[in-house]
């Protein structure tokens, strides 16, 4: 029962009359001389059809003169209409018991309503006393029995909180000790620390926007728990405190950390206030919340990266892993979610490239190299892939770009040169199309070409899969050379036994076996394609799963060259793509989408090195491999062209580019360039038939709820939600997958929701509910 319906219940009570010895009262009569009650009268008119109150004319309002009251007790008044079955309740604002006894001295305005003491009741305490709000709440004879401190400012803060005070329920306050924090607490919102933090984001406007009450309850909350006077001391000093976290303001701090977006304005506040001094020996404990602070370690890491280009790469890497230890607990700062640490979160991957690059591929023969490079050597690419999206000013894009030159490029350069040392025209593994082996494909399975899709990128690839809900199946092989879209397309698809190259090419170009139409533009491709029973889909087609088909999306070459290292930023969105597409088959009803590609590339920052070409090649648009001229001899090393061994070209030495140097680049002979996976995908057997898992601990910090699972938890993601089936129903900023440990934490986004219960749901990577748990929001 809430406080209104205890209060409507009482005042009822009164007129209960024994109909033995008694009439039924004509009225209740609601004497309150010092106005207690007043403000929240309209209130009470919406639950008591019944209440009329003394006043000025206004029926509207049930309200007016005391004659007009006794007219409209006899029915005599057809402005208003009472509940046939209730007694009406007359409030008397300003009004007394004792007024109303003294007839003789009653004023005249008030004189018609005396004689009604008689005929009604009046709502008064045991004592005949009239009820006050605090003998109200108080009392446990007619009132409501609680808890309630009697000092100055609890009453002040009680008469200014009765409103909110109605809706509360009244078996839950019920052994809590009733105070002016309580109340201000209530007035305010009932969430002192997520007003204090909108009042630091949002200034003076915050107080525009509260009553007077409110904002006067907010400054005693803000005086009584966090010993600070908003209204006396101002915003910066607040700011300052709150980047001090020190005492009560670290649980403000922390309820901050939780969603630091929601308050776009804090950082610079505090950025208004002037900090303490920082020496040598701060952290990201001790100053951390200080954006000058992070800023100032952004800087030092910027100069610390940009050192890297002086010094040899087996230093550079040691000093890398030394800059990670340093900072790698500013990632956990708001300043990191905020974007204010680029550098910070570089580092970490710049950290893998420095660990993966302590180990050259420059040894043993090619197979080594092979599994060196899938076991650990991608990583390396990967990791710089993943550093160079951290970051966007044109000076942290130098430091990161100094690191990758001092630690990557000598490592992409040792292993290029090795392979290339170990390779010759008929030792390389990706052989010629004489020695490969015809196509064989599935029923039901359609083959999806991706230009450009490098180790690394495939294995990213591979994942976003998987979390989706699909198996995926990988298969290493090597390019055809030279490792050029025009050579390696043609080598990958299903009909390459009916595809040769001509004595007369010179653009890397093969043509139809039959015919020797060139495939150049595609037109033949296709046609030989659907000769030979593929269908060719467009890239907006899916098919009907029925027999083979052929495809082409995500050309993820052709922005390589567009943006030159800017790719890395564009890579992840580029593979959410084409893992779409691949959905969109499985989904269309072929049985596998088996993914392939024609060669990868080199990306390095500051641009690959260059080298003279020599007069005996022929310049084309390939940086890494040339032609020689018709009639020429040369002393550069030869490979055969995959197509036709007749036709040899000339690779550049290393990672080096011939002519113009660019941030991107393929066509030579490395281990980023030639080695590939080749991706079968099929669809994978519901999640919850197949997964086990347990939810162990739910622990609640604020609003951020942080869980632990036991048992298959791969690929699952953690959220929260009101009605467990239904995703609209989410109230979490976003949904989290578990970590490794089976550890996962969100963030629920509407602070009006804490208290109320909600559903824990994990769930695949395709959506589907796996395990449930209840919980509150909040915690309990």
């Amino acid at each position: 029962m809430r406080v209104i319906e205890h209060l409507v219940k009482t005042l009822r009570d009164s007129a209960i009359f024994n109909p033995e010895v008694q009439v039924a009262p004509s009225c209740i009569l609601w004497p309150d001389k010092d106005r207690q009650w007043e403000a929240v009268i309209p209130r009470l008119q919406s639950e008591l059809g019944e209440l009329l109150v003394l006043g000025d004319y206004a029926p509207e309002k049930r309200m007016g003169p005391a004659i007009w009251l006794r007219c409209v007790i006899a029915g005599k008044a057809p402005d208003v209409t009472l509940p046939a079955d209730r007694v009406p309740v007359l409030y008397l604002p300003g009004v007394s018991r004792q007024d109303l006894r003294a007839i003789e001295d009653c004023p005249e305005l008030l004189k018609p309503l005396a004689e009604l003491q008689y005929r009604g009741v009046i709502w008064s305490q045991a004592n005949a006393k009239d009820w006050t709000i605090m003998a109200f709440l108080k009392s446990d004879q007619g009132g409501m029995g609680l808890d309630v401190a009697q000092d100055n400012d609890s009453r002040n803060a009680m008469q200014l909180a009765l409103y909110r005070l109605l809706d509360e329920e009244l078996e839950l306050l019920k052994g809590k000790r009733l105070g002016k924090d309580y109340f201000n607490t209530l007035l305010t919102g009932g969430d002192p620390v997520r007003d204090l933090l909108q009042w630091l984001n949002l200034g003076d406007a915050f107080q525009t926007s509260r009553g007077a009450n409110e904002w006067k309850a907010f400054v005693e909350v803000c005086k009584s728990q966090l010993a600070f006077n908003p209204q006396a001391d101002g915003v910066l000093a607040g700011a300052s405190k709150l980047a001090m976290r020190e005492g009560p303001w670290h649980s403000v701090w922390e309820r901050y950390s939780e969603a630091p977006k929601r308050y776009p304005n804090i950082p610079n506040r505090i950025r208004q206030c002037k900090p303490p001094l920082f020496d040598l020996f701060a952290t990201a404990e001790s100053a951390g919340g200080w954006p000058q602070w992070n800023e100032e370690q952004e800087q030092a890491l910027q100069r610390d990266l940009l050192a890297l280009s002086h010094m040899p790469a087996h230093e550079a890497r040691k000093r890398v892993l030394e800059l990670e230890k340093v900072h790698a607990q500013r990632r956990e700062l708001v300043w990191a979610e905020l974007g204010e640490s680029p550098l910070a979160l570089a580092v970490k991957h710049l950290a893998v490239v420095a660990e993966v690059t302590k180990t050259a591929l420059a040894a043993g023969s090619v197979a080594d190299l092979q599994a060196g490079y899938a076991t650990q050597g991608w990583r390396a690419d990967d990791a710089v892939l993943s550093a160079l999206a951290c970051v966007d000013k044109a000076a942290d894009v130098d430091a990161v770009t100094a690191a990758v030159r001092a630690i990557y490029l000598p490592w992409l350069e040792e292993s290029a040169r090795y392979l290339q040392k170990l390779v010759d025209g008929s030792s390389y593994p990706g052989g010629t199309i004489a020695s490969a082996k015809a196509f064989a494909a599935s029923k039901g399975e359609c083959v999806l070409f991706v230009d450009g899709l490098r180790f690394d990128t495939a294995r990213r690839l591979s994942a976003i899969l998987e979390a989706r809900g699909c198996q995926v199946a990988e298969a290493m092989s090597w390019t055809a050379l030279p490792s050029v879209t025009a050579t390696g397309k043609a080598a990958v698809s299903p009909v390459r036994t009916k595809i040769s190259g001509a004595d007369d090419c010179d653009d890397f170009e093969p043509c139809v076996a039959a015919t020797g139409q060139s495939l150049k533009g595609g037109y033949h491709l296709k046609k030989l394609l659907n000769d030979n029973h593929w269908k060719v889909l467009d890239r907006t087609e899916s098919g009907d799963g029925q027999g083979n088909a052929w495809c082409e999306f995500g050309d993820i070459d052709s922005e390589g060259h567009a943006r030159g290292w800017k790719l890395a930023k564009h890579i992840d969105l580029l593979l959410a793509e084409i893992a779409e597409r691949i959905g969109a088959l499985l989904a269309a009803g072929w049985n596998s989408v088996r993914v392939v590609t024609d060669h990868g590339w080199l990306l390095m920052p500051g641009k690959l090195p260059t080298i003279q070409m020599s007069k005996d090649l022929t310049d084309n648009k390939w940086g890494r491999c040339a032609s020689i001229k018709p009639g020429a001899s040369t002393g550069e090393r030869l490979y055969p062209w995959y197509w036709n061994p007749n036709q040899q070209f000339a690779l550049a030495d290393g990672v080096s580019c011939y002519g113009k140097s660019v941030d991107y680049n393929h066509g030579g002979l490395s281990l980023q360039e030639c080695l590939t996976l080749e991706l079968m995908v099929t669809r994978r057997e519901s999640a919850s038939a197949q997964q086990v898992v347990e939810v162990t601990d739910i622990a609640w910090k604020g609003l951020r709820c942080t869980v632990a699972v036991d048992g298959q938890y791969a690929n699952l993601s953690l959220d929260i939600r009101t009605q467990a089936g239904d995703p609209a129903s989410s109230v979490v900023v976003s949904v989290k997958p578990l970590k490794d440990n089976g550890t996962a934490s969100v963030v629920v986004e509407n602070e009006e929701l804490q208290g109320r219960a909600a559903s824990l749901v994990l769930l695949s990577a395709s959506g589907e509910l796996v395990a449930e748990a209840n919980t509150v929001i909040g915690g309990e």
